[in-house]
């Protein structure tokens, strides 16, 4: 049995053949589900390599979470992706036991019986507790960086590609626009809201031209302590941090944010299609998951409102 088929990036498909062979001469598995295995990490392998990640041992739970949730935001099936889960779980684990890579990001991931394909979100207190993490008034240039970072991601529901490109002459300050340019090349314009901007503008005028020094032609509006492109790794690391800063326990990353962005809209009364044109997604499918957040509120006003209740 051979597994050419599977291979177009070089730097990764060396790990994924290795583990191909060792499920067709040790765990004896169908060739079907083997199939589909190297499908799913080829596939996986390319979303790595368009993030300029090299290497299986450079991926971390976060990225995994990240791309997964990807998966779930293009309409993929709650079976496909829990079987993917199942591909990273195997594969990593099989990679951390021969000694390829120094430790498995996918060790502390929920089982694919108990993973729920129900996106996770922070409630609107524990978006409060990150975003007093980072104090507004401060004079540290990458504190009132990464104070924006979050405004951005919580007001506007941004994916952390779109915030790692979003460019200055982007953000319209008149109208409280950002104009995105998002999957598929689409743009979309997206409403942010006036503490966002707020702290924005500060960081526009106080903090960027620091950090920037003498790379001044960079027309990003987030940058590194260099002045240079913010990867998506150092963003999920402010992310990471804040919330553990904040006292939150569970598994925060940039996609939880934008998570909470549309679920406090829907509960507060948000019309589903808005929230749909806002996140940009293709099909109201997808933005339907998020109807779960209403559950508790219709349960309230039941208990409330109802004569018999």
């Amino acid at each position: 049995m051979t597994w050419e088929w599977i291979f177009c990036k070089p730097m990764l498909s060396h790990h994924i053949k290795f583990f191909l062979q060792y499920l067709v001469t040790e765990r004896g598995l169908a060739r079907n589900s083997i199939r589909s295995y190297g499908f799913d990490l080829k596939h996986f392998s390319g979303y790595l390599e368009n993030n300029s990640i090299k290497s299986f041992g450079a991926v971390t739970r976060s990225m995994l979470l990240d791309y997964l949730g990807e998966c779930r935001e293009n309409g993929m099936e709650s079976t496909t992706i829990a079987r993917r889960l199942i591909a990273f779980k195997l594969f990593f684990r099989f990679l951390h036991e021969e000694g390829l890579i120094p430790e498995d990001p996918s060790a502390l991931m929920d089982s694919p019986k108990l993973w729920h394909i129900l996106p996770d979100y922070l409630s609107e207190a524990e978006v409060d507790a990150m975003l007093a993490v980072h104090k507004p008034e401060t004079d540290d240039p990458l504190e009132l960086r990464n104070r924006a970072i979050l405004e951005v991601f919580y007001a506007s529901g941004l994916r952390v590609s779109e915030v790692v490109d979003l460019a200055v002459n982007a953000i319209d300050f008149d109208t409280e626009m950002l104009r995105i340019t998002g999957k598929g090349a689409k743009t979309r314009f997206v409403p942010i809201g006036k503490p966002a901007l707020h702290t924005l503008q500060k960081y526009l005028d106080c903090a960027r031209p620091h950090l920037l020094g003498r790379q001044t032609s960079n027309p990003l509006c987030f940058v590194s302590r260099t002045g240079k492109k913010l990867n998506r790794e150092r963003v999920w690391a402010v992310v990471r941090d804040t919330a553990i800063a904040a006292g939150i326990s569970k598994s925060v990353h940039p996609h939880t944010l934008r998570h909470s962005f549309a679920s406090h809209l829907l509960a507060h009364g948000a019309d589903l299609r808005v929230i749909q044109e806002m996140l940009g997604h293709s099909s109201i499918a997808t933005t339907e998951v998020y109807t779960h957040v209403d559950q508790d509120r219709l349960s309230e006003l039941h208990r409330q409102f109802h004569p018999r209740r």
